[in-house]
Parts: structure tokens; C-alpha cells; sequence
């Protein structure tokens, strides 16, 4: 028998994205729910051959669930996650509320599937800007012990959700006719524009979204001492999220060995050939369930250092893609049951 699966915020642009992932994925689902804000109930969306009918959601609702996959703000994932877990079942959580939480496992499948087999009912995925980063610092860092990581980040504007996707579209338009913007949804326009500031700022002048990057990179790659920097800025890109990473090693490590490590890495696609255009792109990695890894150079202001960019689908293998990864290690290891 298969696993009764509800999706939490399944109107957003994650959990749109949830409804393409899981057609192709190998988890059992016999049953799906879809479970929103009051406001959504009532609508209904497209399942393969199936028309399903958006529920509210409601503590009686996710417990029902043998799994439940969670693509709502930190506050929500803080009332259900629990109700989940005490009930038996198993969330997965897209957003910041647990994922720093020692008893909760915060897991890319490539990296640290292990850390899996100690869940406590709750999962957490990474921050969708944290995630391509690993999976490039990963195969090297395997092999070659890392001193120190700085990277700076271009975020596409629907890592803010539908209505900023709306805004960049609406302001776009505007700026194409001279006339007028008013922001919303960011404190500044976003159209033919960068803004060097994701979510709120801290006392030290860094964001949450730049110590989020930092903490949970140090977590997944179970390196608690790593020296670790970040600058975190939304730009006037749809979807893709893209990093620039400059990372300083124990010893030299020269561009072959990168290459060769990255491309052994799965998940990853090398796409590195400058005097022919080709590095990651934005435009190029949205829809794909790899990340892409180019610009890969020697760092000239250090000897030990490795320069790269990394670009992925914010929305799929930054959210959805690997929740559902997630889960299908989980249904491997025996850690996902049928409770009816």
C-alpha cells in the first residue's frame, strides 16, 4: 500500500512546483492532498490525469498524512510540524523554522543522507541559496580539507514567493514606458535593479538570509568550525538562483582537479568552457534538477584558493525537487511507513 502524501501552501510557486516533482518521483503515493490558507480552498489544480480540490489546512488535516511536505512560512511550519511528528508521521519542511534545530536533521540527499536515520518526525531543507552552494563545495571538500568560504549571491525574485514574481513583471512593464513604480513586495524596485539586502538585517550588519547560508552549510557539510562569509542580493531574475563562491584550501588545488571532482559529483553538471560562452546561467538551469557549475579558476589573490559559480532552479532542486529527494532516500532507509 502506498503513503498518503499532503502538500502544505500547494497554491504557491514551491508547491506548484511539488505537483511537477512528485509526477515523476518514485515515492508510492496512493493518495495526494493539497491544503492551503482559507483564502485557496476551494480551488483546484491539475495532478497528471487528476483534478484535485485544494483543502484548508488544519492540524485534523496533515495529521491524517503519512508524509507531509511543507512549503509555507516559518510560523506555519512551527504549529503542524509538530502535530505531524507527534502523531507518528514524518514533515518535510521547506522553511528557516526548524532547520537549525540539533534534533532535526537538515539534509541535501547527495551530501548527508545519514543524518536521516536520527529524525525525530521533522525534516528540514536547506535554504534555497544554501543548496546549490554545497553541492558544489561538497566533492571538494571531501577531498580537500577547506580553511575558509566567501560567496556572494544573485537571487531570482520568486525565492520571494507569486506576488514578487507579479511585482518584477508589473515593474518591468512600467519601467519599459517611463512611468512611475511604487514597491511593494520589496522595499526598493527590483526592475532593472539589484537590492543587496534578503530578509531582515541583524545587529552586525549581516542578514538573516546571509547567516542562514553560513550556519546551514556548516551543518550539512558537518563542518561546525568552517570560516564562512556571505553577501546576499536579489536581482531582477524570475528563477534560478546563482552563486559566486571563493573558497580557500588547506593546499593548491588546480582546475583539472576541480573539474574532476565536480563532474564525479551527482546532481552536479560542469558546464565550464568561457572562450565558448558556456558557464551557468540562470535562463539555462530553470526546469533542471542539476545544478550548474562553471567560471572554475585559480584564485590570483590566494595560492590555496578556488574560485566558481554555481547557478539552480531556486523553486526546484533549491525547494521542492529536494524535499522530495528527501523523502525518496527516507522510503529507501525504511524511515517512511503507512499508517492507516
Amino acid at each position: 500500500m502506498g503513503l498518503n502524501v499532503a502538500i502544505v501552501g500547494a497554491t504557491g510557486a514551491v508547491g506548484a512546483e511539488f505537483l511537477k516533482v512528485l509526477r515523476g518521483s518514485s515515492l508510492p503515493v496512493d493518495s495526494l492532498h493539497l491544503l492551503a490558507t482559507s483564502r485557496s480552498a476551494g480551488r483546484t489544480l491539475p495532478f497528471g490525469d487528476e483534478v484535485l480540490e485544494v483543502q484548508e489546512v488544519s492540524p485534523e488535516a496533515v495529521k491524517k498524512a503519512d508524509l507531509v511536505f511543507i512549503a509555507a512560512n516559518a510560523e506555519a511550519s512551527l504549529e503542524l510540524c509538530p502535530q505531524v511528528a507527534e502523531a507518528g508521521r514524518v514533515a518535510i519542511d521547506d522553511s528557516s523554522a526548524f532547520r537549525m534545530d540539533p534534533q532535526v536533521p537538515l539534509v541535501v540527499p547527495e551530501i548527508n543522507p545519514e543524518d536521516l536515520d536520527g529524525h525525530h518526525g521533522i525534516v528540514s531543507t536547506p535554504n534555497c541559496t544554501t543548496v546549490p552552494l554545497v553541492m558544489a563545495l561538497h566533492p571538494l571538500v571531501k577531498v580537500i580539507p577547506v580553511k575558509r568560504v566567501v560567496v556572494d549571491t544573485y537571487q531570482a525574485v520568486s525565492g520571494a514567493g507569486g506576488a514578487a514574481i507579479a511585482e518584477l513583471t508589473e515593474q518591468a512593464t512600467r519601467v519599459l514606458g517611463s512611468q512611475p513604480i511604487q514597491p511593494r513586495v520589496f522595499a526598493h524596485q527590483i526592475a532593472a535593479n539589484v537590492i543587496p539586502a534578503v530578509d531582515a538585517f541583524l545587529e552586525n550588519g549581516y542578514s538573516k538570509e546571509e547567516w542562514k547560508m553560513a550556519e546551514e552549510s556548516k551543518k550539512i557539510l558537518h563542518l561546525p568550525d568552517l570560516d564562512f562569509s556571505a553577501t546576499c542580493v536579489r536581482v531582477p531574475v524570475y528563477r534560478g538562483h546563482s552563486v559566486a563562491a571563493h573558497v580557500e584550501f588547506s593546499r593548491p588545488v588546480s582546475v583539472a582537479e576541480a573539474r574532476q571532482l565536480l563532474a564525479g559529483m551527482p546532481g552536479v553538471q560542469v558546464v565550464d568552457d568561457p572562450a565558448a560562452d558556456r558557464y551557468p546561467m540562470p535562463v539555462d538551469a530553470a526546469g533542471m534538477d542539476e545544478v550548474l557549475v562553471g567560471r572554475i579558476r585559480r584564485d590570483m589573490s590566494h595560492p590555496n584558493g578556488l574560485v566558481f559559480w554555481a547557478t539552480a532552479d531556486n523553486l526546484r532542486k533549491g525547494a521542492a525537487l529536494n524535499s522530495v529527494q528527501i523523502a525518496e532516500e527516507m522510503q529507501r532507509r525504511g524511515l517512511l511507513k503507512n499508517g492507516r
